[in-house]
């Protein structure tokens, strides 16, 4: 039985559309696949998130082609993909289930948006009672995330800052934000 397992979320090719503006952090996947490459020597359960829209237009949606994982991160024999169309990977899928029946207490989260869909599942996560570790390199923000409509005069903040954001305000409370470098060089 695992105690630790890999949770990818959305590393999808609609978020290379231009729709969603600047990003932070162009090596987020490089980060990820040398995640998921030590979670594979190590034995860790890998499990894939895609999401799966249904806002027609939306660069995630079945009809526009972006649903396709980017290179690397399909999930090979024995992994997991949960298909989602909710902020959280834990709504709609079976990604409790299987946790809990690979015995796994400790969860290894990266993934697309940091403010969204990664946010919303570590906050899930912990509240369900996993120990959530967040690889914040291993992961990005876009500019599209910034609506500032709410509040007219407002500047939108950039995506490094909106990125920010997001790691402190789960770090502490929902999960410990370490880099890949720290997760790769932990004894777990």
């Amino acid at each position: 039985m695992a105690a630790t397992a890999l949770v990818m979320i959305d590393f999808q090719a609609g978020f290379h559309h231009p729709a969603w503006g600047a990003r932070n952090n162009p090596g987020a996947e490089a980060q990820a696949l040398r995640l998921a490459g030590h979670a594979r020597a190590q034995g860790w359960p890998l499990h894939m998130v895609r999401h799966l829209s249904t806002t027609l237009g939306s660069p995630l949606h079945p009809e526009s082609g972006g649903l396709a994982f980017l290179a690397g991160f399909a999930p090979q024999d024995g992994e997991t993909l949960h298909e989602k169309s909710v902020n959280s990977a834990f709504i709609g899928t079976g990604l409790e289930a299987d946790l809990r029946a690979q015995g796994v207490t400790h969860l290894v989260i990266c993934g697309l948006t940091t403010p969204h869909c990664v946010s919303t599942t570590c906050r899930m996560a912990a509240n369900l009672g996993f120990d959530v570790t967040l690889a914040h390199d291993a992961c990005a923000a876009v500019a599209a995330n910034a609506d500032t409509s709410w509040q007219p005069g407002l500047a939108a903040p950039d995506p490094e800052a909106i990125h920010a954001a997001a790691i402190s305000h789960l770090h502490g409370e929902f999960v410990t934000a370490r880099s890949c470098a720290e997760i790769m060089g932990a004894a777990r």
